[in-house]
């Protein structure tokens, strides 16, 4: 459980929060142009758009250009969010209801490499079927998202603002993230760190 001294939580979303599986999105842009999955699995790892996209370099339809280019596609919006969407598997209840109640002992922050097709779908679409009205931001004291900062994980300037913003001691926030460079970002600029191996691991570790 955690020590005394720690008074501030950050979480990542996808892995840790949301229930995550990229190869979900891979296998439907593999039946959309049909490409092999291995080469769509090469180019999502190797091109640099998906990284550009998360930091806000690209917006919503530069990045359904760059889908199209990348895999030769010519295919609706929609058919491309709905393949890009696809990884997002969904957020259990039980991770929701934790999160509120931490924010009654704890600073709780999200911080997320996300971009503005996930974070529409999540709260346009898979919050308000488990949770009514309520958006992702509710959750928290404050949410960072990658897109809106211009800055994505493991940079270290992207949790140095969230500290200074904050006026956080980083010796007193505990980040929880499943991406081990991430955890290493974190530690870099003196942030107490878990990393994430199970998707239900921040439940086993407040409830136990």
């Amino acid at each position: 459980m955690l020590v005394p001294s720690i008074k501030n939580l950050i979480f990542d979303l996808g892995g840790v929060i949301l229930d995550l599986s990229v190869d979900h999105t891979l296998d439907a842009f593999a039946d959309l142009s049909k490409i092999p999955k291995e080469k769509v699995k090469e180019l999502f790892i190797s091109s640099p758009g998906f990284e550009d996209y998360e930091k806000g370099s690209l917006d919503d339809q530069a990045f359904r250009e760059f889908i199209r280019e990348t895999y030769s596609v010519s295919t609706s919006d929609e058919a491309i969010d709905t393949c890009w969407n696809a990884m997002l598997l969904g957020i259990p209840l039980l991770k929701l209801d934790l999160l509120t109640k931490l924010q009654n002992e704890f600073q709780v922050y999200l911080l997320s490499n996300t971009n503005g097709i996930h974070l529409h779908h999540i709260n346009e679409v898979m919050l308000p079927k488990i949770a009514g009205a309520k958006v992702l931001d509710a959750y928290f004291h404050k949410a960072y998202y990658s897109h809106l900062m211009c800055k994505r994980k493991p940079d270290a300037d992207i949790f140095e603002q969230v500290i200074e913003e904050n006026h956080l001691a980083p010796e007193q926030t505990l980040f929880l993230d499943d991406n081990a460079m991430n955890i290493e970002g974190a530690k870099s600029v003196g942030i107490k760190t878990i990393h994430v191996t199970t998707p239900n691991l921040i439940l086993d570790y407040f409830y136990a």
